[in-house]
């Protein structure tokens, strides 16, 4: 379970949005972080991946070190 606090602009905003159509306040934040989650996700765990202090390496340095080079 997880509880969301809005503040009164957006929580309002959601609310005549709900009132209006057929969905429930779930159903659009539900759907809300589904979208964010698909287009920020990977791009969120790469920065956090560099943000580390270890060691990095090119795909070309990583496929002459495998073995894999053409």
């Amino acid at each position: 379970m997880l509880g969301v606090r809005l503040d009164p602009n957006t929580e309002a905003r959601l609310e005549h949005l709900c009132n209006t159509t057929s969905h429930t306040k779930s159903y659009y934040v539900k759907k809300a972080l589904e979208e964010f989650l698909n287009d920020k996700e990977d791009y969120l765990l790469g920065i956090s991946v560099l943000e580390k202090n270890e060691r990095k390496i090119s795909l070309s340095a990583l496929e002459k070190e495998l073995g894999l080079e053409d």
